[in-house]
């Protein structure tokens, strides 16, 4: 684990498209970002900041921070979690 605490864990993506490629997943079981409602407007927030603690750590200034919402969307998981990639020049648009 990269990070870990009682609300998220992050670790090293097994198929990374970055130099650095981190999932961000929150410990509760949400199927996706639609599936999210107020009451997880705080944890949301958590995931954002840690996604800024993991730029510290890896000494990057800039990344990009992405949830895939849907299949069509190519979300194959079906557990919230965030995409960290850092290290290279990201493209626009991305997909």
């Amino acid at each position: 684990m990269i990070m870990e605490n009682d609300d998220l864990v992050a670790f090293l993506d097994l198929n990374p498209h970055a130099p650095t490629h981190l999932l961000i997943v929150p410990r509760k079981h949400i199927p996706s970002l639609d599936a999210c409602t107020k009451e997880d407007a705080l944890l949301l927030g958590k995931i954002q900041l840690a996604a800024v603690e993991l730029a510290k750590q890896y000494k990057l200034d800039s990344f990009r921070l992405v949830t895939n919402n849907g299949k069509s969307a190519g979300q194959t998981v079906e557990h919230l979690h965030y995409h960290f990639l850092g290290g290279r020049r990201m493209a626009w648009p991305p997909g």
